[in-house]
């Protein structure tokens, strides 16, 4: 791998980059009765990131479990699951699917589109690359990132009590993948050389 990033490439091995769920999350933000924000998080995400030789070849997806959901309030949960909220009967996941990723160094945009249940809408992402690091658990190389973005809840049908809850849902993501083994292998026959 070069030390100089461009425009046109990730600055990662290329391969199918393997999710580490034990080290990555997502969480959400919304305002309740527009003076204070409840926050909480999704317990079920998996993802994936498959590195090109170029952005174009690169993608990322996100599945996240919707019936995971957990804002710290067993009884607010059940609420927010039933069928005039999330209605994880009908959406049982939100998916995410790039289709472009531009940026350089630290800082990132991830575009794509977001679907809940039967509808989709794009959506953008800011993305902060924290870095390249070897685990010395296992000398596995791991990459992290932290993304946010935000929809609205009325694109998605889930316009459930607009004084009550925000129109806005901030969410973020900090995610951990760990490079695919033949990556590894070229990441650490390019630093010897």
């Amino acid at each position: 791998m070069t030390s100089q990033t461009t425009a046109h490439v990730l600055p990662l091995p290329a391969g199918n980059w393997a999710f580490d769920p034990f080290h990555s999350a997502v969480g959400f933000t919304i305002r309740h009765l527009g003076i204070a924000k409840v926050r909480g998080r999704f317990n079920q995400l998996d993802a994936s990131l498959v590195v090109g030789e170029t952005l174009a070849d690169s993608s990322v997806t996100a599945t996240v479990a919707l019936d995971s959901v957990d804002t710290g309030n067993a009884d607010r949960d059940a609420h927010v699951r039933a069928s005039d909220l999330l209605d994880v009967a009908k959406r049982p996941t939100m998916t995410f699917r790039s289709n472009r990723i531009e940026g350089a160094g630290e800082n990132w945009t991830l575009a794509g589109d977001l679907a809940i249940g039967d509808v989709t809408r794009p959506i953008s992402f800011a993305v902060e690359f924290g870095g390249l690091v070897e685990s010395p658990l296992d000398g596995s190389t791991h990459a992290g990132f932290e993304a946010t973005g935000e929809l609205r809840r009325s694109e998605y049908g889930l316009d459930f009590a607009p004084g009550l809850l925000g129109e806005v849902v901030k969410i973020t993501l900090d995610v951990q993948f760990v490079a695919p083994s033949d990556a590894q292998a070229s990441a650490d026959s390019a630093a010897a050389k």
